[in-house]
């Protein structure tokens, strides 16, 4: 019977597989603080930046001021034309208050800001959902400078607590709906391009019921007037504030802003998520 000697020691250890280190994916608290760190910078950027102010809140004061001050004893001589164009003229400054984020991530993407973000260990999408949440921080303050010197000038809103309530929340969905259509422009459009959204924001207003009665105007006008988005969206905030909405018109301008957030939303993570891969 053969037996088998034990084999001698080589000296060399049993090889051990390599294990990759594989990174932790964020977690929603880290992802939620580089989302407030991004709003910070970006609040932060407007408050360094004159041109940011300006737009911010000096603008939309002064449109208010125009409508209510210099062309409402002509348009209505009874003195009630300012608590029927504060609606109107506060949309609209939602509007253009929201394009200036369109010329801000235009910015982040074409001078390298994005790609230097790419390197560092933060969710991805993190610097455009600062750019959208500084956008309605910052326009909700807007807002609430022009209804300050509107209340001073006269204006006399018959909303309760609760109709304060939605006020609010509807005009954060506006400033939502507003700010991602501008921000998804702005990951395509050049930072030149960009200024066309103001020229949108302050126009499409002025045909529809926020400063005149859509049947003051001349009658081809009508059907646009009556159909485009700005009229029950601003019908139904100048409801909201008297106390008194239609509920039609409100779920008719709830569609609008609610169809225009979902599809911004899709649209514009599909160009940062393409934007950002290269």
């Amino acid at each position: 019977m053969t037996t088998l000697a034990p084999s001698a020691p080589t000296g060399r250890r049993p090889a051990v597989p390599a294990v990759t280190a594989t990174p932790a994916a964020p977690s929603a608290l880290t992802g939620i603080r580089d989302i407030g760190t991004m709003t910070a910078r970006e609040i932060r950027r407007t408050l360094r930046s004159v041109d940011g102010l300006i737009t911010a809140f000096a603008i939309p004061v002064s449109i208010m001021l125009v409508f209510v001050v210099i062309f409402g004893g002509a348009l209505d001589s009874s003195g009630d034309y300012i608590n029927y164009v504060v609606p109107g003229t506060l949309v609209l400054c939602l509007g253009f208050g929201s394009a200036a984020t369109a010329t801000a991530v235009a910015q982040d993407m074409t001078s390298g800001t994005i790609d230097r973000f790419k390197t560092l260990p933060i969710l991805g999408p993190a610097p455009l959902w600062g750019h959208v949440i500084a956008s309605v921080v910052r326009n909700l303050a807007s807002a609430a400078v022009v209804l300050g010197v509107a209340v001073a000038l006269g204006f006399r809103p018959d909303a309760d607590v609760l109709g304060w309530v939605a006020v609010v929340g509807y005009v954060i969905l506006t400033v939502l709906a507003f700010t991602w259509i501008c921000a998804a422009a702005g990951l395509v459009l050049s930072v030149d391009a960009t200024q066309a959204l103001n020229t949108v924001f302050l126009f499409l207003p002025y045909l529809s019921s926020g400063f005149v009665a859509v049947g003051t105007m001349p009658t081809w006008l009508h059907g646009f007037a009556d159909n485009q988005p700005f009229t029950p969206i601003i019908e139904s905030l100048r409801g909201l504030m008297a106390g008194s909405v239609d509920t039609s018109t409100l779920w008719t301008a709830v569609a609008w802003l609610v169809g225009f957030l979902a599809v911004s939303i899709a649209l514009g993570s599909l160009a940062y998520r393409r934007r950002t891969a290269r």
